[in-house]
């Protein structure tokens, strides 16, 4: 996606990002009736390739939900997990938190794996876990908040010898870093529409293996919205059972005929990592150093190490140069800041993002 764009503002965020305007182009236009054989076609056709870009395996079937990754989350435990699983979680920041905290409110047994942010998930860390009867495994691959991207061949391994289903997350992982949902042999694997797709936020994706429909099947949802059988039933005929976010689903056929048409999820893959490695290759007069001990291709975490706190840096780029970087939260608000790689992005947008940092820095706007 290196198209050329009408923007006087550069978006270098995880969630929303920058769009080509082929998908800005689609999202001004009226949105269509939905309940008809054309728009069928279309989300089978979206179910296809996002089978094909997940190298899901047989049988794996999609479900859109209008609704941002924290809804598939949640969907996800709802209904492919009960009281009767024990749940490991591997929690290294907000977001492994969160899908602590969605097993805590569904009553779903489970223990967290802790990391200290910033830091990889490691065998030392799942010994003590191993043949200790835990059911299921969840794990955000990438952990946006602070900018990891966890070990997904290990956890597949851990859960194969201890038969656990695996959750992962890869709302901002996918497309972004490697991932291959047969080989690991994941349940459910979660994205979401304004990430790496790179189109308006509103729709997650989850997709579900054949053992992750027999789990919906056998254990119904206690809700309407999120039960997910429902959404697999309608999704034989190309159709959600509500209301869907029509314009974005329209939006993701567009781009994923895009992607499959430039070579698919690898070729983008290797376009994301380009980019990051071009960011960070570019840093070293900067008073940043990494975060993250593994860090995704999706964003880099920079930890600050001058005297100008992180959320100061964030302010001034966005109110002086129209440039929007992550800012964090909590602990890490003064010290850490995100630049994401994901979206209609390219190595001359990153030369624009260093030049203003150095600007600042000439102007005293950023002390080292």
């Amino acid at each position: 996606m290196v198209a050329k764009r009408d923007c006087d503002k550069l978006n270098f965020t995880v969630g929303p990002v920058m769009s080509s305007p082929e998908i800005l182009e689609i999202g001004g236009s009226q949105v269509p009736y939905f309940r008809t054989a054309e728009f069928s076609a279309v989300m089978k056709e979206n179910e296809q390739i996002m089978r094909e870009l997940m190298y899901a395996p047989d049988g794996a079937r999609a479900v859109f939900l209008t609704g941002s990754g924290t809804a598939a989350m949640e969907a996800a435990v709802m209904n492919c997990l009960t009281e009767q699983d024990r749940a490991i979680v591997v929690n290294g920041g907000s977001f492994g938190a969160r899908f602590a905290q969605i097993c805590q409110v569904h009553g779903i047994p489970y223990q967290e794996s802790r990391l200290a942010a910033g830091t990889a998930l490691t065998a030392e860390d799942l010994a003590p876990l191993e043949g200790q009867g835990y059911t299921a495994f969840l794990v955000n691959l990438g952990e946006t908040s602070t900018g990891v991207l966890y070990d997904l061949p290990l956890i597949a391994d851990f859960c194969r010898r201890n038969g656990l289903f695996l959750v992962v997350d890869a709302i901002s992982a996918f497309l972004a870093d490697e991932l291959n949902m047969e080989q690991c042999g994941a349940g459910v694997v979660l994205t979401g529409s304004q990430k790496a797709l790179a189109l308006a936020p509103g729709i997650s994706v989850l997709m579900l293996s054949e053992e992750a429909q027999q789990r919906i099947a056998q254990h119904p949802a206690r809700c309407i919205y999120f039960d997910l059988s429902d959404y697999l039933k309608n999704m034989e005929r190309g159709q959600t059972p509500f209301t869907p976010a029509v314009g974005i689903l329209l939006e993701m056929n567009c781009r994923l005929r895009e992607l499959q048409a430039v070579g698919g999820a690898e070729a983008e893959h290797r376009r994301i990592g380009a980019l990051a490695n071009d960011f960070r290759s570019k840093i070293g007069d900067l008073p940043f150093e990494l975060f993250a001990q593994t860090p995704s291709n999706a964003v880099t975490a920079l930890r600050v190490t001058g005297k100008t706190p992180a959320n100061e840096i964030f302010e001034t780029l966005k109110n002086d140069y129209d440039i929007f970087v992550c800012p964090n939260g909590g602990e890490l608000k003064e010290t850490v800041l995100r630049v994401g790689h994901i979206g209609c992005l390219t190595a001359k947008d990153n030369d624009v993002l260093i030049a203003a940092l150095r600007d600042m820095m000439a102007k005293g706007k950023m002390i080292p």
